[in-house]
């Protein structure tokens, strides 16, 4: 019987550590500036927005200068965050569209910002079924300017911790939307309704979750707190996890947020 016993309390042992050791994994994906300066500045906010999601227990942030080159930073991904060009045509570019599928097909969320929301390529289509939200120069508007972001649906985990306020910021207006998309953030632009954040539980992908955001343009507004609220929450969402009742935490310094001299 005290062999029984002590063998129980090593096994026990050995899951409480394993379990203790597991990490949640989020790909970070972003590029070199190709914008003018404090704009689109996608490796600065890719690494801020890592600071932001490892103050979540169990987060561990992966920050990748363009789709992985090894196909080990791939291995046991929770969820990927696009902050690049045109991140349909990224994910489903020939080179890692069979890595991709494989990834959405195992339910790995996923989260598009700003000009990541876009595809201007033959995966225009793919993009819009993955994402839930397609944006394209050939079809979109966009329009720089002031506006109160509003919640349509405040339940949503992804509104936790953030309320209605004003943004300035380069707006991407008349996407392509899937029907079963839920709207996160709307504004009202020339008399008409716009969702701007939006979130599309992916049928058929093993519970996979995505979530779309057209805003972020100017560095700046990652120094909003209720903007990085929205997506931290909304990365975490993705990975499955759980965001507090008062928001995950997103805490940054005036030092986070200096860019890189410019080149």
């Amino acid at each position: 019987m005290r062999y029984v016993i002590c063998s129980l309390i090593v096994i026990l042992s050995a899951v409480g550590v394993s379990s203790a050791g597991e990490k949640t994994k989020v790909l970070l994906i972003g590029k070199d500036r190709d914008h003018p300066y404090a704009t689109h500045e996608y490796m600065t906010e890719c690494n801020l927005l890592a600071k932001c999601l490892k103050q979540s227990p169990g987060i561990e942030p992966i920050v990748s200068n363009g789709w992985p080159k090894n196909a080990d930073t791939l291995k046991d991904i929770k969820a990927i965050v696009f902050y690049t060009a045109n991140g349909g045509d990224v994910m489903f570019h020939p080179f890692n569209k069979e890595q991709a599928e494989k990834l959405v097909k195992n339910g790995v969320g996923l989260t598009a910002i700003h000009w990541s929301t876009g595809a201007e390529g033959k995966s225009g289509e793919l993009w819009l079924n993955t994402l839930g939200g397609w944006f394209s120069t050939k079809f979109c508007r966009l329009q720089t300017t002031t506006a109160k972001l509003k919640q349509p649906t405040p339940k949503h985990p992804i509104c936790r911790g953030w309320s209605e306020y004003d943004l300035r910021d380069e707006f991407y207006l008349q996407l392509k939307f899937k029907e079963k998309i839920t709207p996160i953030a709307q504004v009202e632009l020339d008399k008409k309704t716009h969702t701007v954040a939006w979130t599309y539980e992916r049928p058929d992908s093993n519970g996979g979750r995505s979530f779309g955001c057209v805003l972020g343009h100017f560095h700046a507004n990652f120094g909003e707190k209720a903007f990085r609220q929205m997506l931290v929450n909304g990365i975490l969402w993705t990975a499955h996890q759980d965001v507090p009742e008062t928001g995950a935490p997103h805490a940054i310094t005036t030092k986070d947020l200096e860019l890189p001299a410019k080149k």
